[in-house]
């Protein structure tokens, strides 16, 4: 069974499902987004050169059907629905439930909800009414974030010398599961002590270092998310700082890609101590 709830920024919320007082009857755009090929032509070129596919924003469309017991409370809730969904609000959330499939995802209502007239929309204890909204990213969400935990290994490389050499190196080591369509950025947890610390995804060969040296009481939180990169400090309070500068120029904001990532921190102190979370919500093109 379909259920959608919608939540403002203002925190309030309307529950769309197959019973009253908001009857769900249909909704469009669960799946369905489009997609800018992106091409290159070089002179004299037959055909052109595949660069990228960008997907374009969801739009999402949904009828609805109140239904009350007297006039008065119809009107009640047809004030109730425009008022949750006001697009002068911004960006809400929309969750959307069918059997265990639950998937999130940020959107804006497209304009106030559209009341139709007509003896065939509108009655004395019901009104039909339908709602646009437009999703700036157009991927479903988990409802949860996944997060995991590295844990402490010790390894090395022995090389059959004479001398015995052995080159031992302490660090962090896990393969993470990005279950989703597509790559999906990271929210990274640094808890010192460490110095100049570094978390590399070794299935793309990136990796992010902070030029630092981290106390046992600090924590460091790094998000990769396109448009909203971050590096701060939480201090004790709860407050947090912009430490950007922080970030080694050589450094990139990977994400994980679909499937297995293998994941490895390291730092230049050799402390048991130090520990790092990453966390991270899977992304689906459809529901």
């Amino acid at each position: 069974m379909q259920r959608i709830i919608f939540t403002n920024a203002r925190g309030q919320s309307v529950e769309l499902k197959s019973s009253a007082p908001f009857l769900l009857q249909s909704v469009d755009g669960l799946g369905d987004v489009d997609a800018d090929i992106q091409m290159q032509k070089a002179p004299f070129q037959d055909g052109s050169t595949y660069i990228d596919s960008v997907l374009q924003e969801r739009a999402i469309s949904i009828e609805i059907a109140i239904l009350t017991r007297d006039t008065t409370t119809l009107l009640q809730q047809r004030q109730y629905l425009a008022s949750v969904f006001n697009p002068k609000l911004g960006p809400g959330k929309l969750r959307y439930e069918n059997g265990e499939t639950i998937r999130e995802i940020e959107a804006v209502p497209d304009g106030v909800p559209v009341f139709p007239s007509g003896r065939e929309n509108r009655g004395p204890i019901f009104q039909k009414a339908m709602v646009n909204l437009l999703c700036p990213e157009p991927f479903w969400l988990d409802e949860f974030s996944t997060s995991e935990k590295m844990s402490y290994i010790l390894g090395g490389l022995s090389f059959p010398l004479r001398l015995g050499t052995k080159f031992a190196q302490r660090g962090f080591k896990k393969v993470l599961h990005n279950k989703g369509d597509v790559s999906t950025p990271v929210t990274i947890e640094f808890y010192g002590p460490a110095t100049n610390p570094v978390v590399w995804n070794r299935t793309t060969g990136e990796f992010v270092r902070v030029n630092r040296s981290l106390g046992e009481q600090d924590k460091l939180v790094i998000s990769t998310e396109f448009g909203n990169k971050s590096v701060v400090v939480e201090n004790a309070d709860g407050t947090t700082t912009n430490v950007f500068n922080w970030i080694d120029l050589e450094s990139s904001f990977w994400q994980l890609v679909p499937g297995e990532n293998l994941i490895e921190f390291g730092s230049d102190s050799d402390s048991t101590k130090s520990r790092v979370v990453i966390s991270y919500k899977n992304r689906y093109l459809s529901v």
